[in-house]
């Protein structure tokens, strides 16, 4: 059973995902589409 640490660490770790993923990105700004479109792709990546 998850402790509300547990989701706290969780949260701050898919957080820092999405930093990576935008800070190593060539772009300095995204659509909506674009972010919903990497959203996707780390939700999906997560559930393999």
């Amino acid at each position: 059973m998850l402790t509300d640490k547990d989701y706290a660490v969780i949260e701050k770790a898919t957080l820092y995902d999405l930093r990576l993923i935008f800070s190593s990105g060539e772009k300095d700004t995204y659509t909506r589409e674009e972010i919903v479109e990497l959203l996707d792709k780390i939700a999906m990546a997560k559930d393999d």
